[in-house]
């Protein structure tokens, strides 16, 4: 199964257990890596670096002429409709496919089989040994990244506590909820404290008390400085969690930057509410349009409802709009300059495939 696929057989040797609990920042995990492959950042400073990086199956170009650069210690979202190519670009990451053409750096190295001990993998695949109990399935593969029985152990049963499954920890896998077996599965990846934590649609099907969970979990890792990608269609869970996003639609890259620099790709929207003309504003500098906002059944209200939506042009000041309205006497019940949400964003980029995404 994908979950054990990067286990392998790693190279390491046995240190001293450490007192300090898993959650303090001094706990690293139970082995010494290769010299080298103790490389933690390319020369850039970046802990995942790819470049020009393409994947044919066929004929049908799955992911096209992708770079991206991703600094340690970030939160990155790896955004876009389903099939866009967000699990084809992960599983390259990870060596599980090889590329057709271009280049993959991950913690320093030409491949991720190399520091596989240091990297974290929740499939988009869910799977757990139904016979195994939930502290032994954690237990388990944090040994298989090198961790000694007696501390993933105590890991495991830790883990299970902060995140309220100590009740369940005795309990086979099979016994437990959808989403209970799927936050095993999260602590399972993460047990052995890896530096880069990959999730592949970590929040698909889960309810939304789990879905706090699993945005709590990846918070955690980041306090302690651990770099957190992970793949979704939700745009909420993005804009709440990431520094950073990678917006791929048709497999390739549309947007790579921070939360705020795409934001400034949607124009910024001003909505009114005035019962007078507001002809006078219309030909404002920073305005591309007015137009009246729609009604509850999606029809235009038209004037006589008193509710207009103002399109400010690209860079334009919001505030222009409520000066102008000040200084022409225009009387308003009401002036909204909210910014553009991260959904915005994605259905201005990705076109009509958003919408389509926005059903599923």
């Amino acid at each position: 199964m994908l979950f054990a696929q990067l286990t392998g057989q790693p190279k390491f040797e046995i240190i001293p257990e450490s007192d300090t609990d898993f959650w303090g920042r001094s706990l690293r995990t139970n082995m010494k890596e290769d010299p080298a492959t103790s490389t933690n950042a390319t020369a850039n400073g970046a802990v995942l670096d790819l470049r020009n990086v393409t994947k044919f199956y066929g004929d049908f170009k799955a992911v096209d002429d992708v770079s991206l650069q991703i600094p340690a210690g970030a939160i990155y979202g790896f955004l876009g409709p389903n099939g866009a190519g967000k699990t084809t670009t992960i599983r390259m990451i990870l060596e599980i496919i090889k590329p057709t053409s271009g280049a993959i750096t991950v913690l320093g190295q030409p491949s991720a089989l190399k520091v596989r001990n240091r990297i974290g993998y929740l499939p988009e695949e869910k799977g757990l040994y139904k016979k195994m109990k939930a502290w032994s399935i954690i237990a388990y593969f944090a040994t298989l990244k090198g961790v000694r029985r007696g501390e993933a152990k105590r890991r495991a049963f830790e883990m299970l506590e902060k995140y309220g499954l100590k009740d369940f920890a005795e309990k086979p896998t099979e016994a437990l909820s959808k989403g209970m077996g799927q936050k095993v599965q999260i602590l399972a990846s993460i047990a052995h404290d890896p530096e880069l934590v990959i999730l592949d649609e970590p929040f698909s099907g889960l309810d939304p008390v789990n879905q706090q969970v699993m945005e709590e979990i990846i918070r955690d890792l980041a306090r302690r400085r651990r770099t957190v990608i992970f793949s979704t269609h939700v745009m909420q869970h993005a804009e709440r969690l990431c520094e950073r996003i990678l917006l791929i639609a048709r497999g390739r890259k549309i947007f790579d930057g921070t939360i705020t620099e795409a934001k400034r790709t949607v124009p910024r929207r001003v909505l009114i509410e005035t019962g007078d003309d507001v002809t006078p504003i219309r030909n404002l500098a920073e305005i591309e349009f007015i137009k009246p906002m729609a009604n509850g059944a999606g029809e235009a209200a038209g004037p006589s409802a008193g509710r207009w939506e103002i399109q400010m042009r690209d860079n334009a000041d919001p505030q222009a709009v409520l000066q102008s309205c000040f200084a022409r006497g225009i009387r308003l019940r009401s002036f909204d300059q909210s910014e553009p949400s991260l959904h915005d964003v994605f259905v201005r980029l990705v076109g009509p495939e958003a919408r389509e995404a926005s059903f599923r």
